[in-house]
């Protein structure tokens, strides 16, 4: 079992930054799937950004590429999502979702995980 826990959600103007944390507990995450979604007010939830079990590239959404940086530091079983630039429509409650034997193809669907934190809120205001 992996116990996941999101810290620094909050409220921050447009153009400013965040730091999302990811704190596992139970079990080791360097080899597995780590990945944030995010659920906007009365929207689906959707894939932001992800590694691939312990692959150091990160998979980005295509609205977040160039804003948002997804890292790990192992020895903290934690991974970040820094999001800088950010606007209005990144409003909504952000996720950190785990998986140990996803295959490649699903890691941006959020049916194809089992772990999942409890969410944080993240508002941007225009």
């Amino acid at each position: 079992q992996v116990q996941l826990v999101e810290i620094g959600g909050g409220w921050v103007q447009a153009g400013g930054s965040l730091r999302l944390s990811c704190v596992a507990s139970g079990r080791t995450i360097s080899r597995t799937t780590v990945a944030w979604f995010r659920q906007p007010p009365g929207s689906e939830r959707e894939f932001v950004a992800g590694f691939f079990r312990s692959n150091s590239n990160g998979f980005y959404k295509d609205s977040v590429k160039g804003r948002f940086t997804i890292s790990r530091d192992n020895a903290k079983n934690t991974v970040y999502l820094q999001m800088n630039h950010l606007k209005a429509e990144d409003t909504a409650i952000y996720y950190c979702a785990a998986d140990e034997t996803l295959i490649l193809s699903s890691v941006r669907r959020h049916t194809a995980y089992d772990y999942w934190g409890q969410g944080t809120q993240v508002t941007v205001s225009s």
